[in-house]
Parts: C-alpha cells; structure tokens; sequence
C-alpha cells in the first residue's frame, strides 16, 4: 500500500475503512490526580473489530469537564521502518494494531528550589507523574517477511505529569533495538474543548487578539492559548520545554468540532532516545489563577545548568535614540540618576542590520563609537551596555563576536529578527544562548520567539519579545489581555515607553506596565532621550520598580478587562494596575501587608486637572496593613503605588 508512509505511533489514521465499534482495552485504563486532587487525567486505549488501536484522554477539574475525549499520538514517516523490521509494503496499518501496552510506571515528586532570578526566590516543583509504556509487537507469521527479526523492537511512552497548576503531557522514544532514526511529521495530540468555548485566538506571536469560538478560524492560533469555557473555567494551553523541536500552534480540526488540533510548523528529525515537548493544560476558577500557577513552564524544563551566575544581573535599561558616543554617554548619566542598570545600542551601530555583509566586529564607519572606551566609562558609574545583533550576522560571526564583545566589557546581546518555528532554527538559537552563556554574556531574543521555559536551564536567556509590545502602540483592552496569555508562557520584552505622543493609553498605565508586566531585563523610556525627563515626580515609580522580586501577588483581575499586580522587593511592595479602553472602580485589598502595622503609600493615578504635561497626580496617605484601597481608573489608564513600612522613630 504505497499510498501511504505515514506511521501513526498508537495510531490507525492510515486505515482506509470506517471504524465503527470500538472498545475500551481495560489494562490501558491509567489515572492520574494532582496532589491536591483538583485534576483527574485519564488515559485508555480503544480497539476496533478490526483490531486497530488509538489512544485517548480526557481532563476535568474540580469535577468539571475541561478536555472531552481526544486523541494522542505521533505521525512519523519512515520508509526504513518497512525493510529494517520485514514488515511488508501493504501492511499500513501494523503500527497501530501491534504497538502493544505493556505497563505503567508512577512517580512523585515534591520540592523546592530556588530560581538564578524570578518573580519570587523560590519555586515549588509538586506532581505526579505516570509514564503508559508501549512496545512494537511481533508481527503475526503471515505478515512476516523475507528479513523479519523478531528480535527487533520499537518503544514509545506517554509521559503524564499531573501538577497543582495544571497538566503535562508528552512523548518519549526509548532507545530502539533496530538503530532508526525517526522523521516526525506531525502529532496527532488533541485538545476537544466543550462546546460553546471561547478563544483568544491570535495568528502570530507579535498579532493582535480576537475572542472567538472554536469554529471558522483562518490559519493557526498562537500558544499558550487561552480560553472561557461555559462552565465558568478558564482554560490555558501552553508548550514548555521546546528547544530542539518544531514550534506547534493551534488548529481546527477539519472533522470534529470544538477540537484544537497541536500543528507543528515543520517535520522534525531526531535519534532516539528523545523527548517531544510538553503540551500542558491549565485549568482555573479565577481567570487570575492561571498567572499564579504559570511556574508550571519553568518546573517543566532541567535545571540550571550553569554553575557561576555571578554574572547574570537583571536590570533595567535605557535604549540609546541617537546612535552616537555623545548621546550614549548621556544614557549612561542618566541611567546612573534615576536607578537604571543599562543602555542599549539599537540597530544600526554596526552598519545595516538587514544585509548580510554587515559586519558586527566593528562598528560602523558613519558612527563615533568607541566601544572600549564608552563601555569602560559606563562601569565607572556602574552601567553595563547591552548591544544588538541580527541574526544574519549571528549567523555568520557568533563565533568570533562573542570573545570580542567580553574583551569589550559588553553584558548582553539582544538577538534580532530572528528565524524561529522549524527545528533547525529552533536548535541554532538554543545552542546560541548556551554559546553566550559561555563568554558571560546574557541574551534577549526579540520578534516571533516565545519562551518554553528554557531560561531555567540556561538563565542567561533574560527575557524575549514575541508580543505586541509598545513597537506596534496597542490599545488597553490588549494589554489587559497579555497577562492572562503571553506572559503565561515567561517574560515578556514590552519595551515600555512614557514620553512618546504615539502611546495609546495613559501615563498611569504605562507606569503601572513595570510592575503588572515581567521582565528580568526591563527596557524603559523605549522611545525617549534622557532630555525628555523634565521633572515630572511620578518617575519615581520607574525609579523605584525591580527587573525582579522576592514575592508575587496577583490581587484581581479579568482578562481583557483589568488586572492588579502587588511585587515585593525587600520591605517595599511596588503596584500597579490598569484598566481597558473602559473607565472603571477598583479595589486594592492590601491584605498582603502585615495587618495592622502602619504603611505609606504614595499614589500615581491620572488626573486631568494636573498641570503637569503627563496629568499624573502623585499623593500620599497613610493605611494600616488590610485595609481596601479604592480608585476611580480613567479609561484606558491606571494607578501605580509605592508601599512602604512607616519608620518608627
């Protein structure tokens, strides 16, 4: 049957007959709980009258049905596997009907530890995990042709992980006895949603969102991808650990209604013993609790696998406007006053980022830079400079500019334009980070790459963009939906601007995005000069907010609507929150200070009656740890606060 050459691991799509009864294979019920009982995945297999084979699984939370019963698998195409295991040209459907359950195996795991750097100082890592082993079994005597070796296997496992946050699952190929290799050209994993489901479907990672049903799309949803199902749940599917695979997004699927359908960019080459990444579902009452449970990315990748992070130091950062010595040294005074940690150069310092012959080992001959000089004048007030980089230069002087730009003094690089979704693009910058991380130089990957959580593993991968940050000047209702999908996934590079008239919401807003948005490397003032700054006393927010803090509270919040973000950094709670396009009361339960003890909080919230050209008001009131702070947010606008300890003198 030449028609066809693709396998499906536990599989029967290449059957041409209609299946019509199917049974439920009793020894392949597997279940798995959370810790804390709230999920329930359950995995069987079905068998047809034609002895065909198919796995599935279904998820609830809380009781609640979050996943109806949908398909897993692998499709891989190999031609090799016919001759190697003497299974006959016609014979297309042998994969299915003889990969063969042959155990499960569970796991607990319940601990602690401490990221390089974070949104709080610690992480719990708590799940249980089940790992559904299937062997190729030996063919029946009659199938059996010139060249068959019994002897010859093929494994695959489908690796559970049930977390408090949410559920993982992938698979793994374990060394086979016949020495192939595997050409995956798709995965057959399935998300069947209720129907009725809601989803903000958004076509590319820098796109803007649509809230719509799970019918009608055109093309491709990014991930994570974020859903309201009828019975009140909010739903989040997301990818970790994807850093020598294809990129999946999300499509309809042709046949069966409301189901998301995992859609890999390319086909991918791989030597068992492999891993394929982790598809993972979050399911929430609250829509905030799908931020709170977000660590589920980071637990879901190795550990830190460098051993001196002296070096990795979040920080914010100024861009340079003005690509010339004088400016930037006018950055680096100006970073130093007002609590910066950087500057950048952006495009352009080393000729035209966009043409291959542009050399990034020397800067370009229309501009003044001297790099060992600028760089040794920011160190002596303690600035460190970040520079940028295409990846067509990249791609051909990694090499050589990473030894240079450490003799330089240089801290970071910031990767530009880069290629992402297939696996080759997707191993070269995995590989590029852990290549910088050897020359003691931090990373941010900006345009299409979004996080799968590899910062854990090689913590000088900082940030990213993949969002439609203040380069495209989105409007509020889309920054109040980014919490509750992007930054599910890790930081995000929203290159937060003040001062520019091109900004589509408030002066309150963008000073409330530093504190409701992460990023471990902040850039500030992303359209401003250091000239721009004239007084205004609400900057001293900007001068206070962290890169990074010791605990998280996400206080409220509806996606789309508003949210409400509380950061602590030693004794001080920075926060922020922000309305859409929609005037709106809030309340700020402060019920994460110590109640009872007395704080300050000074408050940044837009006033048109201010004199002042941003119209901020800045005030000052006392409150006791507990108490419910109210504010009136104009449209589009937000509130910024500043808590502190009042001193006992």
């Amino acid at each position: 049957m030449k028609l066809f050459k693709i396998y499906t691991i536990g599989v029967f799509l290449c059957c041409a007959a209609t299946i019509n009864a199917q049974t439920i294979i009793k020894e392949t019920v597997q279940n798995l709980k959370s810790p804390d009982g709230a999920y329930e995945f359950a995995f069987y297999q079905k068998q047809n009258n034609e002895g065909e084979k198919q796995m599935y699984y279904t998820l609830s939370f809380k009781g609640e049905k979050v996943v109806e019963e949908s398909e897993l698998g692998v499709l891989i195409e190999n031609q090799t596997f016919e001759s190697a295991l003497g299974i006959p040209n016609d014979s297309c459907k042998v994969w299915g009907e003889n990969l063969n359950f042959t155990g499960v195996q569970r796991n607990a795991v319940n601990e602690t530890w401490k990221p390089v750097y974070g949104e709080n100082v610690a992480i719990h890592n708590n799940y249980n995990e089940m790992t559904v082993s299937f062997r190729k079994g030996e063919l029946p005597k009659e199938k059996q042709g010139d060249g068959y070796d019994k002897n010859k296997s093929y494994f695959m496992n489908v690796i559970v992980r049930a977390y408090n946050e949410g559920v993982a699952i992938r698979y793994h190929f374990p060394e086979p006895t016949n020495g192939l290799f595997l050409h995956i050209v798709g995965e057959q994993t399935q998300f069947t949603m209720p129907e009725g489901t809601l989803a903000y479907y958004e076509p590319w990672a820098q796109g803007h969102y649509s809230l719509l049903l799970l019918k009608d799309w055109k093309g491709q949803s990014e991930r994570p991808l974020t859903m309201k199902l009828t019975n009140g749940l909010s739903v989040a599917i997301a990818e970790a650990q994807m850093i020598d695979y294809a990129r999946m997004k999300f499509s309809l699927n042709a046949t069966k209604p409301n189901t998301l359908q995992a859609t890999l960019y390319s086909s991918v080459d791989v030597i068992p013993a492999y891993s394929t990444p982790w598809r993972v579902i979050m399911a929430a009452d609250k829509d905030i609790d799908l931020i709170k449970n977000n660590t589920i990315i980071l637990n879901l990748n190795p550990e830190n696998q460098i051993k001196d992070t002296s070096w990795i130091k979040p920080g914010k950062v100024i861009r340079v406007a003005k690509l010339t010595q004088e400016d930037a040294k006018k950055c680096v005074d100006f970073a130093a006053e007002r609590g910066l940690q950087y500057i950048h150069l952006d495009a352009g310092w080393y000729g035209p980022e966009m043409k291959m012959s542009s050399n990034a080992t020397t800067v370009s001959e229309t501009k003044d830079f001297n790099m060992p000089e600028l760089t040794a004048y920011a160190a002596s007030k303690g600035i460190g400079l970040w520079v940028y980089v295409n990846q067509r230069a990249l791609i051909q002087q990694l090499d050589s500019i990473l030894p240079l730009y450490k003799k330089w003094g240089i801290k970071g690089i910031k990767f530009g334009f880069v290629q992402v979704g297939n696996q080759r693009w997707t191993t070269w910058m995995h590989e590029a980070v852990k290549k910088c991380a050897e020359f003691g130089l931090m990373v941010d990957i900006h345009d299409e790459y979004r996080p799968t959580g590899f910062s854990r593993t090689y913590p000088n991968l900082m940030t990213q963009e993949g969002i439609r940050g203040n380069e495209e000047m989105p409007d509020a209702d889309h920054n109040t939906i980014l919490p509750f999908t992007r930054f599910l996934a890790g930081p995000a590079d929203y290159t937060i601007a003040y001062y520019s008239k091109a900004i589509k919401n408030t002066h309150a807003h963008q000073l409330a995005l530093a504190a409701v948005y992460y990023s471990p490397i902040q850039f500030m003032y992303w359209y401003d000069q250091p000239s721009a700054y004239q007084g205004e006393p609400e900057i001293e927010f900007f001068d206070k907010v962290k890169a990074v803090w010791d605990e998280t509270k996400v206080i409220n919040g509806e996606v789309g609507k508003y949210i409400t973000v509380a950061r602590r950094s030693g004794k001080e709670w920075l926060v922020g929150a922000i309305t859409n396009k929609e005037n709106r009361k809030i309340k700020i339960p402060t019920n994460f200070l110590q109640k009872g003890k007395k704080y300050i909080v000074q408050s940044f919230q837009d006033d048109d009656k201010v004199a002042t050209r941003t119209k901020v008001a800045v005030s000052e009131l006392k409150i006791k740890g507990g108490e419910v702070l109210n504010f009136d947010l104009k449209a589009s606008g937000g509130v910024a606060l500043i808590i502190s300890e009042v001193s006992k003198k």
